[in-house]
């Protein structure tokens, strides 16, 4: 169930960003376009994102973490890559600036929705 979630989030998070960022759009089905984006920018980030983190290490420490956001944005442009060229999905991402742009917006719902939709804690009785 946390799976699901977790994929709604990033597709509708996928949905803001393509609203707000004017280098971000989506040509066809809308909502299918945002769930296959969402399971492909989990796939690149699970495999390729940590790859890129170690190569950078260096970098993230230098710039206090700051980079991180660089390396964001590259997964989604990668992500909409591989959509596009890979699936023949409408997710395109036209330059750097949209895709860093994008991931920040990504970033920041994903975070939001994420608070909002968490489980409550449930406290022990003494």
């Amino acid at each position: 169930m946390k799976l699901l979630i977790r994929w709604i989030i990033v597709a509708f998070s996928l949905f803001v960003a393509a609203w707000l960022v004017p280098g971000i759009r989506v040509e066809g089905n809308a909502w299918l376009i945002f769930t296959v984006m969402a399971i492909i920018l989990g796939l690149v980030n699970a495999i390729i994102r940590p790859i890129l983190a170690l190569l950078t290490c260096s970098l993230i420490i230098l710039t206090l973490g700051l980079f991180v956001l660089v390396i964001n944005a590259l997964t989604l442009w990668l992500a909409s890559t591989i959509a596009v060229n890979w699936f023949g999905v409408g997710f395109y991402v036209d330059g750097f600036w949209a895709a860093f742009l994008g991931a920040l917006i990504v970033s920041i719902v994903s975070v939001i929705l994420s608070a909002v939709l968490r489980e409550p804690v449930k406290q022990r009785s003494a």
